[in-house]
Parts: structure tokens; C-alpha cells; sequence
């Protein structure tokens, strides 16, 4: 469902760059380790964590211990406070501020990535994010409802 809730999409985001690699079904079963380790995902706070906060979140087995992860999300933190207009502004500009509709009648349609997550992955790359490539970019333009991938035939097709 559309998100413009700038936490949400903070743990959106998180999350995304998380799962790469991994299950699902793995963040899922961290995603209230997350809540907890990176302060309910309000940006101003993960934005000030330091090395040894850091350091502290890699002994965290209710987190993916990925060091690389860890500190994407303390650098997407910073990247989400230095904009100068809203994450959210930001990510809905890729999309015009409508989401997209797929009309897809089968999962196996629905692709992986396309234009717009490249274009959102090349931008946020620019503005120092790190962890989202154009797979990840397109994860997180479904999560937040950037784009309607429902097929056509589930029920929540037409609530989007």
C-alpha cells in the first residue's frame, strides 16, 4: 500500500538492503530486532550512531550481523538527513507521485527491476546511500506501494 510515513520508509529501506542475499522469511523474523537496534528507524538518531555503536550492533543476533548492512543503514540514515526536501518527496518523484500499476496476471511476470529502480538506484547512489542497487530499489518501491505489483487477480489488486 502507498507509504509516504518517513519512518516507514526509512525501515523500508533498511529492511530491502537487508534481505538482499537472504530470505524474506529471515528479516521478517528480525524486523522487530531491527525496531529495537536502530531506535524505531528514526533517522536523526541512527544518523548519530557512532563506530562503537556499530560495533555493538554486529554482536546482535537479533539483526543480520553484515557488517556492510549495519553501516549502510547508519549511512542511509545520514543520507535521509542531509536532503534537502523529505525521503519521501525523493522517492515518490520517481514515480511522479502516483504509483505505477503493473497489470500482471502471473508472479512470474512481475520483474526484478526496470527503468525507474534503476534510475532511483543510480540517484540515491549519488546521495551517498549505500545498499541499493536497482533489485533492492525496485523491493522498496513494492514495500512502500511506488508500484502496484499485485496480480490481477489478488484482492488487494483494486485497493491500491
Amino acid at each position: 500500500m502507498p507509504s509516504h510515513d518517513e519512518r516507514h520508509l526509512f525501515e523500508m529501506l533498511t529492511l530491502e538492503g537487508a534481505q538482499a542475499g537472504l530470505s524474506w522469511r529471515t528479516i521478517l523474523h528480525k524486523r522487530e530486532g531491527y525496531r529495537r537496534a536502530f531506535a524505531g528507524f528514526e533517522v536523526a538518531k541512527v544518523a548519530r550512531f557512532s563506530p562503537a555503536k556499530v560495533e555493538r550492533l554486529l554482536t546482535d543476533p537479533s539483526i543480520v550481523r553484515n557488517r556492510l548492512k549495519v553501516e549502510s543503514t547508519v549511512a542511509n540514515a545520514r543520507a535521509v538527513a542531509e536532503l534537502d526536501g523529505s525521503h519521501d518527496d525523493l522517492l515518490w518523484s520517481f514515480v511522479d507521485g502516483e504509483p505505477v500499476v503493473g497489470k500482471w496476471s502471473g508472479l512470474g511476470e512481475i520483474p526484478a527491476e526496470t527503468d525507474v529502480s534503476r534510475a532511483m538506484s543510480k540517484e540515491l547512489k549519488r546521495r551517498g546511500f549505500r545498499f541499493v542497487g536497482p533489485t533492492v530499489c525496485y523491493s522498496l518501491m513494492q514495500a512502500t506501494g511506488l508500484v502496484n505489483d499485485h496480480v490481477t487477480t489478488c484482492f488487494r489488486f483494486g485497493e491500491v
